[in-house]
């Protein structure tokens, strides 16, 4: 980060309005139609295995997980993930995930899914979802659908429509 200080902190309930915002700006109004906004409208992101990232008081970035299950698999959601602008390209997106993937699998969490480029996530361990294994809400484009493994052989045999976990929501 050259001569900036990082800081990945928990997400408090009191930093909810700027992350708002920061989606705002980086997403616009049309993230609400996708897929995984589908599955957030009925569950909340869980603040233990959510991280905002600080330069100074400065809120630059935001990572948020939320509960789901695959079939009857217990899973986490990753997302979104969130940069300002100006602020990216330094490494705080990877961060902020592979303190979210460490947060999950210490608190014993074996698979986490998102929705994303498969380019960029591939570094910080997902791999895509075999065709037909998982199936979301509304449109999505399944090349997309990604998943990690915190645990050996965690996805294997796992499959089924994706849905909200309401037994973690907080």
């Amino acid at each position: 980060m050259n001569d900036l200080s990082l800081t990945i902190l928990p997400e408090a309930a009191g930093n909810a309005q700027a992350i708002e915002r920061l989606h705002e700006r980086t997403f616009g109004p049309g993230r609400f139609v996708l897929s995984a906004y589908r599955l957030r409208e009925h569950v909340d992101h869980l603040l233990d295995l959510s991280f905002t990232a600080h330069i100074g008081t400065l809120l630059v970035g935001s990572v948020r997980q939320l509960p789901i299950c695959v079939g009857d698999t217990k899973a986490l959601l990753l997302g979104p993930l969130t940069v300002e602008p100006p602020f990216r390209k330094h490494g705080i997106g990877r961060a902020l995930i592979e303190r979210a993937l460490a947060d999950a699998k210490t608190k014993g969490h074996r698979l986490v899914l998102l929705v994303g480029d498969e380019t960029y996530y591939s570094r910080v361990g997902f791999k895509r979802v075999p065709k037909g294994r998982a199936t979301m809400p509304g449109p999505v484009d399944y090349d997309r659908l990604l998943v990690a493994e915190l645990a050996d052989g965690a996805f294997d045999g796992v499959s089924g429509p994706i849905r909200p976990d309401w037994s973690l929501a907080q």
